[in-house]
């Protein structure tokens, strides 16, 4: 079993919306597809945080195989009834479970290789 787990402050998120590169920035980090889910939320920095902290937590989860992984390597998707699914370099991985919380100031992400 491995595990990894990553804590985010929102405000990171927040503080980078209006510098004239966070589009560069975003892209840099995140997949279209995850863009796109987080602006559709009402707290957009919030999901962006949360998607952050669980590639975080992916990664150094998978950095204990010696596994080369960029950041750009995970993606965050959402099943229909919310669930957080793992790909990593386009793949569903389902031996990846990942759990994400979140309040105003902090989110916390997760992941657990069985």
């Amino acid at each position: 079993m491995r595990i990894g787990i990553d804590i985010e402050e929102v405000n990171r998120f927040l503080k980078y919306s209006h510098n004239k590169n966070y589009y560069k920035f975003l892209n840099r980090i995140f997949t279209k597809k995850e863009i796109s889910y987080s602006f559709t939320k009402k707290r957009v920095a919030q999901h962006l945080a949360a998607r952050f902290a669980a590639k975080e937590a992916i990664w150094k989860m998978l950095n204990t195989k010696n596994i080369q992984l960029n950041i750009t390597d995970i993606a965050i998707h959402n099943e229909k009834n919310g669930k957080p699914k793992v790909f990593i370099k386009n793949k569903f991985n389902n031996n990846i479970n990942l759990s994400l919380s979140h309040t105003k100031k902090y989110v916390v992400a997760v992941a657990i290789m069985l």
